[in-house]
């Protein structure tokens, strides 16, 4: 194993001071317990927005806090969910009296730390409300679900939530914004090799040189099924087809793509697939009306990528086309 790091152990909490030593105009750290939260949190009559989930996904979450997106974030140890008192920190931190939102990917114990932090958070009188994300078509349940994982869908509910709040809207209203976006997007992705944790410091799972995993989740969970290798034009047909017919989408759709890059693939790889996927798409009927394609939601060094596809609607463009200025999305600011 060859990793930039000094231990294992402090490779969480290196991070963290790197991220505010780069950004310190847009967030600051707190390290007992380990909290990313917005520079002028708590916006006062803002509804705050809270995320979380374990290291390793960067820029997910920390990456995405600031004006317009998340007020705090909670990084767990790596693919280990944050704990309680670091969610709840996070809600004392971000409340500026019109609510708290809680956005969480659907993992066991994400949702069992984000519920105990709810609970507490109502029982000293903060109003708190908490959307589910569960967008991967791959399979239904997983080791660490129950029902579909949460994936790509949570930055394009992070992007409209926190611009419905940076707007002052309710927090019902965020919240509704937050589910529809979810109920909207879908994502699957797929493994050309295994993340390497660094505690643990060999590959979590094994593919052969002519195999991938197709879907995958974004801890090295196992898919649908292994493949052999095959050409990008191929592969993506495979995934969209996956996608549109789930929603399903329909020809005359707008949607927001996104390809997305587990960690350890180039740029060109992820604009080859970019590419198939919209000539796919356009054969279909469906308009690309916005698109990423980056590393946005990792699995460490992992090769391999994803794809999202959330179906929009007026007031969604307008919602992610609203300012947002964090380390990872930017314009407008």
């Amino acid at each position: 194993m060859k990793k930039l790091i000094n231990t294992p152990e402090r490779l969480v909490q290196d991070a963290l001071a790197g991220l505010e030593a780069a950004h310190a105009d847009l967030l600051c750290v707190s390290y007992d317990p380990d909290i990313v939260v917005r520079v002028d949190a708590p916006v006062q009559k803002k509804v705050g927005i809270v995320s979380g989930g374990g290291s390793g996904h960067e820029p997910l979450h920390g990456g995405f806090v600031g004006r317009g997106m998340l007020d705090a974030a909670c990084p767990g140890p790596i693919f280990t969910s944050p704990v309680p008192d670091q969610i709840l920190a996070a809600t004392h931190a971000v409340d500026g009296g019109a609510g708290v939102l809680y956005i969480v990917k659907n993992y066991s114990g994400d949702v069992m730390n984000f519920e105990i932090a709810a609970e507490l958070a109502q029982a000293e009188g903060l109003e708190v409300t908490t959307v589910l994300i569960n967008d991967d078509v791959a399979i239904k349940d997983s080791l660490n679900t129950a029902g579909r994982r949460g994936v790509g869908s949570t930055i394009v509910a992070e992007k409209l939530a926190g611009a419905a709040a940076e707007e002052g809207q309710p927090l019902a209203e965020v919240a509704r914004i937050c589910a529809q976006a979810n109920a909207m997007g879908r994502s699957i992705g797929i493994a050309l090799t295994s993340g390497t944790v660094p505690a643990l410091g060999r590959p979590t799972f094994e593919l052969g040189d002519d195999e991938l995993e197709f879907g995958i989740g974004i801890h090295g969970e196992p898919g649908r099924q292994r493949m052999p290798m095959m050409p990008v034009s191929e592969l993506v047909a495979l995934m969209a087809e996956a996608l549109l017919a789930d929603l399903p989408f329909s020809h005359g759709d707008r949607v927001l793509a996104m390809v997305n890059g587990m960690g350890a693939t180039p740029q060109i790889e992820l604009y080859a697939v970019y590419a198939e996927l919209d000539r796919y798409l356009k054969a279909a009927g469906i308009q690309i009306d916005r698109r990423l394609v980056g590393n946005l939601i990792t699995s460490l060094d992992m090769a391999g990528c994803s794809i999202t596809l959330v179906r929009l609607d007026d007031e969604m463009l307008r919602l992610w086309d609203a300012p947002v200025c964090t380390p990872a999305l930017r314009w407008g600011c």
